[in-house]
């Protein structure tokens, strides 16, 4: 059963050139809809900005298999945490991350709506994203990778299906079943 993204509005930071300052970037909301509508778009979740094993394997596995998952057919990838526009960009800017979008969920209005938001208090964390990946084709969930065992101030970090490779693995697979049944159903056409 496809679940639809819910509609929210994500408090974003852009560069505007018009500003004659030092810091010329402006305050830009972006909708639901503006990202996900009428695109095939991959959101990368995590629990957090500068976190070891989403700045050392997950944002980059996804920065590093960028290309090949455009090819793959998907038009954009989000970075999406429970962190603000600021701290979002800082973190992509000290990785290097020029083709992955981040996204700030500062207020977890989308982590919420998407049933993924939980306690990490017993890391100081506060309230932040379970760590998955989704596919979604015009505003609809087609498939997500959520780890296993999401609960409250979780004892570890798991990191299992959400990964670039297993999105790829999965977007290959339904490329070459495409493939096969067109195939096949040209073949019943010709016969």
């Amino acid at each position: 059963m496809e679940q639809t993204i819910p509609n929210v509005v994500f408090k974003t930071r852009v560069r505007d050139e018009s500003l004659d300052t030092e810091n010329p970037f402006r305050w830009q909301d972006v909708s639901s809809d503006e990202i996900f509508n009428d695109k095939t778009v991959i959101v990368l979740a995590l629990p957090g900005a500068f976190t070891p094993t989403c700045s050392s394997t997950h944002l980059p596995g996804f920065e590093g298999n960028y290309d090949e998952l455009r090819k793959a057919g998907v038009d954009e990838i989000y970075c999406l945490s429970v962190n603000d526009a600021f701290s979002m960009f800082q973190w992509g800017k000290q990785l290097g991350i020029s083709k992955v979008k981040m996204l700030p969920d500062g207020n977890a209005d989308f982590t919420r709506a998407m049933d993924m938001l939980v306690k990490k208090e017993n890391l100081g964390f506060g309230d932040r994203s379970w760590r998955y990946s989704m596919l979604v084709e015009n505003g609809e969930v087609t498939k997500i990778f959520a780890e296993a065992g999401k609960s409250d101030n979780c004892e570890s970090d798991p990191f299992e299906v959400s990964d670039a490779e297993t999105m790829l693995n999965f977007l290959r697979a339904r490329q070459s079943h495409s493939s096969t049944q067109s195939e096949k159903s040209l073949q019943t056409q010709a016969a």
